[in-house]
């Protein structure tokens, strides 16, 4: 049995909003082709045949989409994609796959079809919203420059009106990690359940300090705030998934590494951007890392090629103080994207150990206390 994840991009980089910080707007304009389009119904066919190739009954997979702004590809895309899934399924008799479906969206774009098809398909759906009007409206404007988070806060009624599962998907910048408290209103006041805090990148080979851009200290401070309030929810009986917190508890406390790099280590990821292209890691969508192409390759040929190694196998630089701190046979120097802003940064100061230092204990007693570890 296989447990497999395909992250397809269907619209490429294309989107209907201008974020201050977004890193696929920053990735995709370091290669000379900034945007593929729509993906082609026939590279969605080719794409779709070549995966199946390598699907046995009892395989487990999960179609991911991102973008850019995946749902301007149109409903109408989706609903070939399964269909395509299906005829596949009927042309093969591989009957006993299991499909698992993730949308990720700015959700402007959501309405009643959008909801339909998500709670038919039972898809998880991440809605990007940034913890309140203020932190939202300055960073996330549409392509008139207009705020969007009065649009995006009736989207999310309607994903409840429809019951389709979904987490809040949460930018943490450098001004908005200033104020766990009123994040963690928001999260209480909007009853919201999941939520994943994303920290703000500095862009690919940027040489100044963005204005946005979470720093180490800033990420310690925040996140040793707000485990304050999570763990008086947790005391009031009220579970809260804040996914860094769930994360730190699966990796010490369970030996499981649940989030991509936490444990310092890069696995071959499959991102497929709208040509068919595959790349080993969404933060590096890169011609000069470009694994292949799905609608020529399998997933396990593309798996095996020399572009795919060396990337999971590339050298890394520890600094000297990772060495000797006792966190570090956890975290390996952490994923080496999220170094300017979660760890060390290239000073004295980690973030991600100034947070351990302080709150691992804290941790470790609500994974005893709550959930029996």
């Amino acid at each position: 049995m296989k447990h497999l994840s395909v992250l397809i991009k269907p619209a490429s980089s294309l989107c209907n909003m201008r974020c201050n910080y977004c890193f696929y707007a920053d990735v995709s304009g370091h290669r000379p082709a900034a945007s593929h389009g729509i993906m082609s119904p026939e590279v969605l066919h080719a794409m779709l045949e070549n995966i199946f190739r390598d699907l046995d009954d009892g395989d487990e997979i999960t179609f991911a989409f991102q973008g850019g702004e995946p749902t301007l590809a149109g409903l109408p895309w989706y609903e070939d994609f399964i269909a395509t899934i299906s005829f596949l399924q009927e042309k093969s008799g591989k009957n006993e796959i299991i499909f698992k479906y993730a949308l990720q969206t700015n959700g402007l774009l959501l309405d009643q079809s959008w909801g339909d098809f998500l709670r038919k398909y039972n898809f998880l759906t991440g809605l990007s919203l940034d913890g309140g009007e203020r932190f939202h409206d300055s960073n996330r404007r549409d392509a008139r420059g207009e705020g969007t988070y009065r649009r995006v806060l009736q989207n999310k009624k309607l994903l409840e009106e429809c019951q389709v599962e979904y987490n809040i998907l949460c930018v943490l910048t450098k001004e908005s990690a200033k104020y766990p408290d009123k994040i963690s209103r928001f999260i209480e006041q909007e009853n919201i359940r999941y939520i994943q805090f994303i920290p703000c990148l500095e862009g690919l080979n940027q040489e100044t300090v963005s204005k946005n851009a979470l720093r180490p200290a800033g990420f310690a401070n925040f996140y040793s705030a707000l485990l304050r309030w999570w763990l008086g929810k947790l005391e009031e009986g009220v579970y809260i998934s804040v996914k860094f917190f769930d994360d730190v508890i699966n990796l010490f406390f369970k030996g499981i590494p649940s989030a991509c790099g936490i444990d310092g280590l890069c696995r071959a990821q499959y991102i497929v951007e709208a040509d068919g292209g595959v790349y080993p890691c969404d933060f590096y969508v890169l011609d000069e890392y470009r694994a292949g192409n799905l609608t020529r390759q399998t997933l396990r040929e593309i798996f095996e090629t020399d572009a795919m190694r060396s990337f999971v196998l590339r050298p890394r630089e520890t600094p000297a103080f990772c060495e000797t701190c006792s966190h570090h046979p956890f975290c390996r120097g952490g994923c080496r994207r999220m170094r300017q802003v979660m760890y060390y940064g290239g000073g004295a100061i980690c973030g991600y150990k100034t947070f351990l230092d302080r709150r691992l204990g804290h941790l470790e007693y609500a994974a005893k206390r709550f959930f029996n570890l």
